[in-house]
């Protein structure tokens, strides 16, 4: 009664492709090496699939122009006894590289302050991946399955080989327009739901301010339920002017916080116009510092960022921003990105504008800022013809994605003796980079009128995401690493560009201070380099981060 059903089985494991085994297998091996961010075991398993399925599909494609070319294949029993011999060599790599995937990801954590893993993992890894890889493999053979009857009835009308070629265009067609129309449009459709419900949603610890000074309190131009979540709590949150004194033992003034959200006016024009108008209400142009923040797609304003801004100023500063989006970044990036860069430019031009008009020695210093796509949209939001012969003070842009075209110029151009995740350019006196380690006054000269600073980590894939890591090492992968990269890190072909792929997404998982995670120390660091508030040096600025920590830690 055995023998059915073994016939009945031979037919899918005949199908599979040897050669797409062996290299799917070493695929998985290669995917267990840690790459920029720590990996759950399930996210582990996860990619672990989708690298065995990249792995049989070159295999697949390998064995295909193999024999277009017509070279000799292993024929007679020796096929299965060698077919034998390197999947059993694999499985033994695959169950060492499970058990060195432990320690991997261990010394990444240990690396990033982490909790280190149990170790009882690899079960719960490799049917994940198993189970990705057979759903991968079972939608591509419903499209091969498509494509041969399709190439079959054409051929009946038109020579075999067109009609092959024509039924291949048509299924990549099928698949591209079921992909980019009917199921992006669906989840577009039930992601802004979403999205614009919470965006929408009046939190009870978040009530409308008293303060006629702050966005949506009383004679406000801007009603508190058009704020949006984000601009809510930007304008609640953070510290007031007794805070500020508190932890900095200084005088200081309660600082000014704009925000202007999506449902406030019908296109960026009429926002902009209307954060002016607010700012001018406020009195916010006669505050010593005024910085336009542009900020994620969500419209969220790193809490960290904007504290360290307010004490290092005292509070005499004001912050605008203006909301462009409520997606998350990466969907506002993929579905409308010309929205943000619009909104960031009609923002700019407008207020800068205005400061521009005023007296020299009457109107405050200017920076920009912008953490993730914010940093993107504010590099985006003038050109250089527009502010050269009146330029802004300064700018400090975080974690700005790979996709930035500043600093994907200036890291290209950096100084040959300074490495791509840490660039020095030129003497240092108008663009300075930094990371966990202050490092913007080392070395450098001087900085000028103009200063732009970029705070980021080595260990932030939406900086350090590399396309051509598809099949290129990146710059940032040479010696030496970044100190929050672990060394046993690796480039692998295919494999390297799926790992950082990953970590794109989840760059914010790790703690504070690592990934895509900004710390307020790192920050302060920042606008103190970069603004020179007076009577702030190395000792009182330690003495702030540890007040500030200490406040943290209670709350």
């Amino acid at each position: 009664m055995s023998q059915p059903s073994a016939s009945r089985s031979a037919p899918f494991w005949s199908a599979l492709c040897g050669a797409g085994l062996v290299l799917g297998m070493l695929f998985v091996v290669a995917s267990l090496t840690p790459s920029l961010v720590p990996r759950s075991p399930l996210l582990q398993g996860v990619l672990s699939g989708l690298c065995f399925s990249a792995g049989y599909g070159c295999g697949v494609l390998l064995r295909h122009f193999w024999r277009i070319l017509g070279w000799p294949e292993l024929q007679g029993t020796a096929r299965p006894r060698i077919l034998g011999a390197l999947l059993a060599l694999c499985l033994l790599a695959m169950a060492a590289a499970l058990w060195w995937e432990v320690g991997w990801q261990n010394r990444l954590r240990a690396l990033m302050q982490m909790p280190p893993n149990d170790g009882a993992s690899p079960w719960q890894m490799a049917i994940t991946a198993v189970l990705v890889f057979a759903l991968v493999l079972l939608l591509a053979r419903v499209l091969k399955t498509l494509k041969d009857r399709l190439a079959r009835r054409l051929a009946r009308r038109i020579p075999a080989p067109t009609a092959a070629v024509l039924a291949v265009c048509v299924t990549v067609l099928f698949v591209w327009m079921l992909g980019n129309g009917v199921l992006v449009r669906a989840a577009l459709s039930a992601l802004d739901r979403s999205y614009s419900e919470l965006d929408a949603r009046l939190e009870e610890d978040l009530p409308r301010p008293v303060d006629a000074l702050k966005s949506g309190g009383p004679g406000s131009l801007l009603d508190w339920s058009y704020l949006g979540r984000q601009g809510r709590r930007m304008v609640a949150n953070g510290p007031d002017r007794a805070q500020i004194e508190a932890l900095t033992g200084r005088a200081a003034q309660e600082p000014l916080r704009v925000y202007v959200g999506l449902g406030a006016a019908p296109d960026p024009q009429q926002r902009a116009k209307l954060a002016l108008a607010e700012l001018q209400r406020i009195g916010a142009f006669a505050r010593a510092n005024l910085v336009i923040a542009t900020p994620t797609g969500t419209g969220w304003i790193d809490s960290n960022g904007q504290q360290a801004l307010e004490y290092v100023m005292q509070g005499d500063v004001a912050t605008v921003a203006v909301q462009y989006s409520y997606f998350a970044s990466g969907i506002a990036l993929l579905t409308d990105p010309d929205y943000g860069v619009e909104t960031a430019r009609a923002v700019f031009s407008t207020i800068y504008g205005h400061w521009r008009s005023l007296p020299q020695t009457q109107r405050p210093r200017l920076y920009l800022q912008g953490l993730s796509l914010g940093a993107l949209n504010s590099d985006l939001s003038h050109d250089l013809l527009q502010v050269i012969s009146d330029p802004y003070n300064g700018a400090l842009w975080v974690g700005a994605p790979f996709l930035a075209p500043t600093w994907r110029n200036l890291t290209a151009a950096r100084n040959a003796d300074s490495p791509a995740w840490l660039p020095r350019v030129g003497d240092g006196s108008v663009v300075r980079f930094t990371a966990q380690r202050n490092h913007l006054n080392e070395g450098h000269a001087p900085w000028g009128k103009h200063r732009v600073v970029f705070l980021q980590y080595a260990s932030d894939a939406i900086t350090f995401f590399d396309p051509q890591a598809l099949w290129r090492r990146p710059d940032w992968m040479q010696a030496p690493l970044g100190p929050d990269v672990s060394p046993d890190m690796r480039w692998i072909p295919v494999v390297s560009f799926l790992q950082l792929a990953f970590d794109l997404v989840f760059s914010d998982s790790p703690l504070v201070g690592y990934g895509h995670v900004y710390a307020f120390d790192h920050y302060a660091d920042a606008w103190v380099s970069l603004a020179e508030p007076s009577d702030w040096d190395a000792e009182r600025l330690a003495l702030l981060k540890k007040r500030v920590a200490q406040v943290g830690a209670k709350d």
